[in-house]
């Protein structure tokens, strides 16, 4: 018999097997291998800084895996394979923050090394991201969540302002990468972080900094 949990990640599978054929599909543990990101395109940046705003009414619509694939690369992606280094910044190059995407099917985390989704739960939690109710209808949700493990002894309040900050950096890039390709996102703080870091089964020394709702604009 085939759980709901095995049925949400079929479903996912085919949705982006769909838009990006021959995408590899790794079961154990299930992976998604995601399209290479691309290597240009995209409109000048003084266009998208023109361009970048808040916007909470999306439409029913998923992202195409292209798009979800660029999208976490200028997110947070390796832009320098020889160093491993990143598209945004980090404080004293920690690189602490992870990004876990949640969609109508279930939650993934990134893992930009390799460019593709570890499968980390099934089922829709998008609504649990944030208080307002556009967080249940965006394609995805974007969750932030911090290493504290990675930052080393520093004290937990400089912990957690320098994980906001450099969440910051990441939230941009997802801004300007929308404006770009006529996505409509929000940037998010209000959120039940506990009520989320329990759902997403985090350890002790991670927490949850933000979120960010990414979609196709409605209308």
């Amino acid at each position: 018999m085939v759980t709901r949990r095995e049925a949400n990640l079929a479903i996912l599978s085919s949705a982006v097997l769909a838009a990006a054929p021959g995408l590899a599909v790794a079961q154990t543990p299930p992976t998604l291998e995601l399209p290479p990101p691309r290597a240009s395109g995209g409109k000048p940046l003084i266009d998208a800084l023109k361009q970048r705003r808040s916007m909470r009414d999306y439409a029913d619509r998923p992202l195409p895996a292209q798009v979800l694939s660029d999208l976490l690369w200028a997110a947070f992606g390796v832009n320098r394979p020889a160093s491993g280094d990143r598209t945004a910044p980090s404080w004293r190059h920690s690189i602490e923050i992870g990004i876990y995407v949640t969609t109508a099917e279930g939650v993934w985390r990134f893992e930009p090394q390799g460019h593709r989704l570890k499968s980390h739960l099934r089922g829709d939690i998008r609504a649990q991201t944030g208080v307002q109710d556009s967080a249940g209808t965006a394609a995805v949700n974007l969750v932030y969540v911090a290493d504290g493990n990675r930052m080393g002894s520093t004290s937990q309040e400089d912990k957690r302002l320098w994980a906001f900050t450099d969440t910051g950096f990441i939230g941009q890039n997802v801004y300007l990468f929308c404006a770009s390709e006529g996505l409509a996102s929000v940037f998010r703080g209000s959120l039940d972080r506990e009520a989320l870091a329990r759902t997403l089964q985090l350890d002790r020394h991670e927490f949850i900094t933000c979120a960010q709702s990414v979609g196709y604009p409605k209308g």
